[in-house]
């Protein structure tokens, strides 16, 4: 069994390679449309989190990932305000 993410490569290149149309492609490679056409967002929100990540662990050195995690969660403030609790 092949990834969809395979199968959405593959399917890709096919279009690209030869003159075949995206349907024919999606359909030759059991790829839907919409998983062909799709594009991964990049946000400036996983640039955000990771900073907050590293200040908590370098202010909170003792908590694991778990509490970490349940914290930003529970905070959501924004990096320019968050201050960990001591």
């Amino acid at each position: 069994m092949v990834k969809p993410s395979l199968r959405r490569e593959m399917a890709q290149k096919a279009v690209a390679a030869t003159r075949c149309s995206i349907r024919q492609a999606c359909v030759t490679f059991s790829v839907s449309e919409s998983c062909y056409r799709y594009r991964a967002k990049l946000s400036s929100e996983n640039a955000e989190i990771a900073d907050l990540l590293v200040r908590l662990t370098h202010s909170q050195r003792n908590w694991g990932f778990g509490l970490c995690f349940l914290y930003l969660r529970n905070v959501k403030a924004p990096a320019s305000t968050m201050q960990p609790a001591l």
